[in-house]
């Protein structure tokens, strides 16, 4: 069974890839930007706003990916990532909150 996606890039030709792998490039680029953010970061804000890009940036990555390599399996990972993200985006958030570690 194909996805829609998958029909639309098969059916457009050569351009819809090329675009495609462009937007693909754009986003690494934005991951590792995010990585480097992660690492270097002033403060635990912008460190807990760069897990957030590069976690968006992955599923986006994944879900470009999935429609140039037809795989629409990937598509079922990246929801599970995106589910995982905004789960690791609460948690943080709570521990800002109350100041507590996991293990407490």
């Amino acid at each position: 069974m194909y996805s829609a996606a998958a029909f639309f890039v098969s059916t457009s030709g050569n351009d819809m890839n090329t675009f495609l792998s462009i937007a693909l490039m754009v986003l690494i680029v934005s991951f590792v930007l995010g990585l480097i953010r992660v690492f270097l970061g002033p403060s635990t804000e912008d460190r807990m706003m760069a897990i957030q890009l590069t976690g968006t940036t992955a599923v986006a990555m994944l879900l470009l990916s999935s429609v140039l390599l037809n795989m629409p399996s990937s598509i079922d990972v990246a929801l599970v990532l995106a589910v995982l993200a905004a789960v690791a985006a609460l948690a943080l958030s709570r521990q800002q909150q109350t100041g507590t570690s996991p293990d407490d």
